[in-house]
């Protein structure tokens, strides 16, 4: 807080706003509750309340939290939005289109990533939702600030911010872990921007001091800041030697999908002659392909977030199919 009888501190962006609003005029965060933060650290992104409005430049923001959130804009005709093409609802006939270059050429149809981004001009209404059911997150962004993305988590982003993408580092996260080759990288540069994210099931969101390390299930992360620092870990997993033979092959199959190409050759046994009839094959011994596959020791691959920073996941993973 800083002078209570004029302005209020919002705890999700740290903006000043009016003490008699409501809502954080900036993110549209509540701004009559506290904060709510578990033991250990996370805390949820804000509910916003239904039909919120946003504001970014001379340009409006408005949320309608149904069963699948959408966010309505009213844009001046200094703003501009860019976006993936298949995440418009609808617009006005008025609203000018054009299209956005986009850095990386033939990578990104490698990456499963648009090989173009739409971008609508003011003046006039338009409106924006993901097709399916989640949490929208409204994060601004102050110059000099970059903002990593997952791919195909993005709803839209202001004119003002400038785009690219990274490799995510290992050819078995793509494989394996799902998050897909990209990451989107949103920068303010000369002016602030506002990035407006779409997250399966809740969002969560947990800022990480200088030094302090999470590991973090690859389909469950979301965005964070640049700078935190990502790689991705194997976590080893030893088998219970106290378990039974059943238990074991049960434990076996769950962890068959951390084994590559390998892994879904064998759990194609498995689905064919049945959990529990498979387990003397994987324990004993028995069928090459098995034996080839599971050990005493598995392993599961992570992400390892670094801080300092902002990290954001989501409770859910859902995964991309087609736009």
């Amino acid at each position: 807080m800083t002078d209570l009888a004029q302005r209020i501190e919002c705890r999700w962006c740290h903006a000043q706003s009016p003490v008699e609003d409501r809502n954080c005029d900036r993110c549209g965060a509540p701004l009559d509750i506290r904060d709510k933060v578990s033991d250990s650290g996370w805390r949820q992104a804000p509910r916003l309340r239904d039909l919120t409005e946003v504001h970014f430049g001379a340009s409006t923001i408005q949320v309608d939290l149904g069963v699948v959130p959408v966010a309505e804009l009213l844009l001046d005709p200094a703003d501009s939005v860019f976006f993936e093409h298949h995440a418009m609802l609808w617009k006005e006939q008025s609203v000018p289109m054009s299209v956005m270059s986009t850095p990386g050429g033939a990578r990104r149809l490698l990456g499963d990533m648009p090989f173009v981004l739409s971008v609508a001009h003011g003046p006039g209404r338009l409106a924006f939702s993901r097709d399916a059911a989640g949490a929208l997150v409204i994060l601004p962004i102050d110059p000099g600030l970059e903002i990593d993305v997952r791919g195909h988590a993005l709803l839209l982003a202001s004119g003002t911010l400038t785009y690219t993408f990274t490799k995510v580092p290992g050819l078995r996260t793509m494989f394996m872990a799902g998050t897909g080759m990209y990451f989107d990288q949103f920068t303010a540069t000369t002016a602030p921007g506002v990035l407006v994210l779409h997250g399966y099931g809740d969002v969560f969101e947990r800022t990480l001091a200088e030094g302090e390390s999470i590991q973090l299930e690859p389909g469950g992360f979301l965005y964070k800041q640049s700078s935190v620092h990502m790689e991705i870990v194997n976590v080893e997993i030893a088998a219970d030697p106290n378990a039974s033979k059943a238990g074991q092959g049960l434990q076996a199959a769950k962890q068959l999908g951390s084994k590559g190409f390998r892994g879904l050759k064998a759990m194609r046994e498995l689905m064919s002659d049945g959990v529990a009839g498979a387990a003397e094959q994987i324990i004993g011994g028995g069928g090459a392909a098995l034996a080839g596959v599971f050990s005493s020791n598995s392993n599961v691959t992570m992400m390892r977030l670094t801080g300092p920073g902002r990290v954001g996941m989501q409770s859910m993973y859902q995964p991309k199919t087609t736009d």
